[in-house]
């Protein structure tokens, strides 16, 4: 049976732009490196549980970071949901879904975009009343192509593609109707991240909030 609920904030996403996802350094070197993001006037960012302290890095971010949309990825299992529920996420994405995770994330209080890779996938989604999807591997699935090609079938839904997204192409998929933000690493990877390169980090996230010419 359908579930009726509000999911995410789809306005909210959509001020967001870009999410970029993160695997903790440490906490410190986290709440340095969302310093920089939200300098860079990043609104939203997901911190993936692939990280050792990645809990502690969310609980010490939204201390932190209270006007920051904060987001957990990397969800595999119900188990994860609750824990990152604790540790502050505001929302929670996961890379592909199972039947036991959705009807988890369907009784949840806490907002969930489960991963999809197909119409299969995207039609069980929405039997369970989610009504945005994160398109993951979103290029290595077809890109904006594919996105395009849902759209026909699916004009309800609405999307958060990652994998495969960087500077040279995040604008073509924050073009569709059907994209709400999108993910990506290219502002936070680790040769970045380890050289603590804070100001290449704020200036690439600068360029990623600016306004569509």
């Amino acid at each position: 049976m359908k579930t009726e609920r509000v999911l995410v904030d789809i306005d909210r996403l959509r001020e967001c732009r870009v999410l970029p996802v993160i695997k903790t350094p440490g906490v410190e070197s986290t709440l340095e490196l969302v310093g920089a993001l939200a300098r860079g006037g990043i609104r939203a960012i997901e911190i993936t549980l692939r990280g050792e302290d990645a809990l502690q890095s969310m609980s010490a971010v939204r201390a932190a970071f209270p006007d920051l949309l904060l987001a957990a990825g990397t969800i595999k299992t119900a188990a994860d949901l609750e824990s990152v529920r604790s540790a502050g996420a505001q929302l929670a994405l996961s890379p592909g879904a199972t039947p036991e995770l959705l009807a988890a994330a369907a009784a949840s209080e806490l907002p969930f975009i489960p991963g999809i890779a197909s119409a299969s996938d995207l039609m069980c989604g929405q039997a369970l009343g989610f009504d945005v999807f994160k398109l993951f591997p979103a290029e290595a699935l077809g890109g904006t192509a594919m996105l395009k090609s849902l759209a026909g079938p699916f004009p309800e839904v609405c999307f958060c593609p990652t994998g495969g997204l960087g500077p040279d192409n995040f604008r073509d998929y924050l073009g569709l109707d059907n994209v709400v933000c999108c993910g990506g690493s290219w502002m936070v990877t680790e040769a970045l991240v380890t050289g603590q390169q804070w100001a290449e980090i704020e200036a690439l996230a600068r360029e990623a909030m600016r306004p569509e010419p």
